[in-house]
């Protein structure tokens, strides 16, 4: 591979030259009190030339994992190897952030808000301000998320699995499951893909926690992308996961409301008209059975032990053989299992 030097980034009013590090705050709407609010965002220009990429979480702002991933992104010895540019946005909607909440002041949600605009609420501003700072000088992306609150995500990609680099780069992830999920208006990843810039959502865990398998299997993923498009060196050993695809997911929901009592756990493997759970009055006279209508493996779960009619309580991701699934998100487990291996940030290096 040619090492030929690499580009300088522009990122707001900062130039950041091969070989730099720098940290710029990209300014976003002030608070009440007039206090001045800025976008966090890190750069890393490698000294020779490469992929441009950006890595961004907390576009809803109560989804934390991301926020912890990127952190101990930053403080990977690897990067000093880096080629290209990495680009990290920890806190995106730095508003939702603050306030431990999904969205904006103006209750929009910033990931239905892209491409945005420079004139119109906060929400179109602030996609406006990441499209054109950073989504604009990026080759790939990966954003970061999880579940809402009270709701928990088995770790996932979400991706356009009929485009051929992002279906290259969603396997490169490693993880357990990858679900071919369509684009959204005004989501990010739909932006991107008018642009033909691969991108991958990683989904895991829930809004307002940290998970710790979750966060190292997002940090293990991002480096794995990183090896593969040739930001860093390839690795000495290979122990790739190999994903399982999914087509498709939905999301099974409650007949009627009650207390809810679970016979699945996230991640579980089930065979069409399983038993999910039951649903029953607080007195338990009345019940109500909610069962799988395919098979599949529980990628999604309510955490809440309460249901409204209609409420959304298992996602479950169709496949045809889900004992190869099951086995697949078990392995997945173990490897970033705190009992198995100890991760070093400052080392970027894993005991395993």
């Amino acid at each position: 591979m040619s090492k030929s030097s690499n580009s300088a980034i522009k990122i707001g009013d900062t130039l950041i030259e091969p070989g730099q590090r720098a940290s710029v705050d990209l300014p976003v709407a002030d608070l009440y009190t007039g206090t001045s609010l800025s976008m966090p965002v890190r750069v890393i220009c490698g000294r020779h030339a490469g992929p441009v990429l950006f890595v961004s979480a907390a576009i809803h702002g109560d989804e934390l994992n991301g926020v912890e991933i990127i952190r101990r992104l930053l403080k990977r010895k690897v990067l000093r190897s880096i080629r290209g540019t990495l680009i990290a946005a920890p806190v995106v909607n730095v508003h939702g952030f603050l306030n431990q909440s999904r969205y904006l002041p103006d209750r929009r949600d910033l990931n239905r808000s892209f491409p945005g605009s420079p004139k119109g609420s906060i929400a179109a501003r602030l996609a406006n301000t990441f499209v054109s700072e950073i989504v604009s000088k990026a080759d790939y992306g990966l954003d970061l998320h999880t579940g809402a609150i009270n709701r928990s995500n088995l770790p996932q990609i979400r991706a356009n699995l009929d485009d051929e680099k992002t279906a290259a780069l969603a396997n490169a992830f490693g993880a357990p499951v990858i679900v071919n999920a369509n684009l959204r208006d005004g989501s990010l990843r739909s932006h991107a893909a008018e642009f033909g810039i691969p991108m991958l959502l990683y989904e895991a865990g829930e809004a307002l926690r940290f998970d710790e398998i979750c966060i190292r299997g997002g940090l293990r993923g991002i480096t794995n992308v990183m090896r593969s498009i040739g930001m860093l060196p390839k690795a000495k050993t290979s122990t790739q996961l190999k994903s399982v695809e999914a087509r498709s997911m939905n999301w099974v929901r409650a007949s009627s409301s009650g207390i809810v009592s679970w016979n699945v756990k996230l991640g579980a493997s089930v065979s069409k008209d399983q038993r999910l759970a039951t649903l029953s009055n607080p007195i338990g006279d009345q019940e109500d059975i909610v069962r799988a209508p395919y098979d599949g493996i529980i990628i999604g779960r309510s955490n809440l032990p309460l249901a409204h009619e209609g409420d959304a309580l298992a996602n479950i991701a169709e496949f045809k053989s889900v004992s190869k699934v099951e086995g697949v998100v078990e392995k997945f487990a173990s490897s970033h299992d705190l009992g198995t291996q100890t991760e070093n940030p400052e080392s970027g290096q894993n005991s395993q």
